[in-house]
């Protein structure tokens, strides 16, 4: 059975006390908490294993890269890829995606062509799009969403044509938590020779990922959101798409020879992780993805939805309060308002109460502009949470506003 105490126990920091307070971390949507396995596997690299990957014929640089090479190897079956040469690691998901306007968008994209964005998408799967059509002098369209959440793929034939070249659209919202059924967008997309990108962000730790069933192009994902460390990401590519781009950064150990006549370039995925990788990131990140995959992927989910159903149902009792983001198979993220009270008034005083959500716009402007609001609270779960700590954002949502309104 699922033992979330045992889970818990593996979190160091959950253990603490903010303001004298139990720790309550309701923000893993925007940075999760790392367990053991994770925190000791980067203090072992540091204390006894640092060394440069790719560049050294002794014992300390060989280690290094048999584990930095294994961790790719061990991401690229977690997330289905048909061959760990499909995983590039980068700095984040904002470096993956901005991997692919760069080194995709500048050979393939022209003046006159369009690239489709769905509206509830994170700013780092718009602004680079933006970016790059306005080097191109393309243009940017976007897919809406409805009040409920809900992706509007039925006006997918209107918004496509033979002049879309990416389609850019998010496994699961991290706002509203909306997961939107993504095959019917990408096989959209490569109807019309188009290439699919997903930003992976919130979808590969809730509820995974199969990036071959899935049929995507291009995958994006960062490991701090899943139990690994920060400055680590990862960019899934299909290796036909990886072959055909240029690299992005040059610089070492991207390349297979430098002369002032001519440069070649490394084989994928080398080609694009230039410079001194972040080999301690990369193999703790495949740690985590080990301690993730202890779990039944089920049971997991099963214990994110009771999370999400005791948050919803004791949140929804609350007088003028607004969950935005109702649509079935959420992921466990809720995102509200109270009537008469600001968002950042609601975060500190729950701050105080030793509750941690966000308050904010979450990188999601146009989010935020769909519901003519300026910011949201948004509680987000994860494995290790409890239904104690779900009745507690309730609990502290209730003292708020009764401090706030008087």
């Amino acid at each position: 059975m699922f033992d979330v105490e045992k889970i818990r126990g593996e979190f160091p920091i959950l253990g603490r006390e903010v303001y004298g307070k139990p720790l309550v971390y309701l923000d893993s949507g925007a940075t999760s908490q790392k367990p053991l396995a994770v925190i000791e596997m980067v203090d072992y690299l540091q204390r006894g294993l640092n060394a440069n990957i790719h560049r050294g014929v002794h014992y300390l640089s060989e280690e290094a890269t048999t584990l930095y090479e294994a961790a790719r190897e061990r991401i690229g079956a977690f997330i289905g890829a048909a061959e760990k040469e499909e995983v590039v690691f980068t700095a984040g998901a904002t470096a993956s995606l901005n991997t692919v306007a760069y080194a995709w968008g500048e050979k393939f994209v022209r003046a006159g062509d369009n690239i489709l964005v769905s509206e509830m998408e994170h700013h780092s799967n718009i602004v680079p799009w933006q970016m790059l059509a306005e080097r191109k002098g393309a243009e940017i369209r976007v897919l809406p969403f409805d009040d409920e959440g809900r992706l509007c793929t039925e006006l997918l034939p209107s918004l496509l044509d033979d002049k879309t070249r990416i389609v850019a659209v998010t496994q699961a919202s991290n706002t509203l938590g909306t997961r939107p059924d993504l095959r019917p967008v990408i096989d959209a997309a490569h109807a019309v020779g188009a290439i699919a990108v997903v930003d992976g962000c919130q979808g590969v730790v809730h509820g995974g990922v199969d990036v071959q069933a899935l049929d995507c192009d291009f995958y994006a994902f960062s490991g701090h959101k899943l139990f690994g460390p920060t400055g680590i990401g990862v960019l899934y590519g299909k290796r036909a798409l990886l072959e055909a781009m240029p690299p992005f950064l040059g610089g070492g150990d991207m390349v297979d020879t430098v002369t002032f006549a001519k440069t070649t370039y490394a084989p994928v995925p080398l080609k694009f992780e230039a410079g001194t990788a972040n080999f301690t990131g990369a193999i703790a990140l495949g740690e985590a993805v080990k301690f993730v995959g202890r779990f039944d992927p089920a049971e997991v989910e099963a214990h994110e939805a009771a999370l999400l159903h005791r948050a919803t149902e004791r949140l929804t009792a609350v007088d003028g309060l607004r969950i935005y983001g109702t649509t079935p198979g959420k992921c466990a993220i809720v995102s509200f308002n109270v009537e008469g009270v600001h968002p950042y008034d609601m975060g500190m005083i729950l701050d105080k109460l030793g509750i941690a959500v966000r308050t904010g716009q979450h990188c999601a402007e146009p989010t935020m502009t769909h519901f003519s609001t300026t910011g949201m609270c948004r509680a987000s779960f994860a494995l290790y949470n409890t239904l104690a700590e779900a009745d507690a954002l309730a609990g502290g949502v209730e003292r708020a506003v009764r401090m706030l309104r008087g």
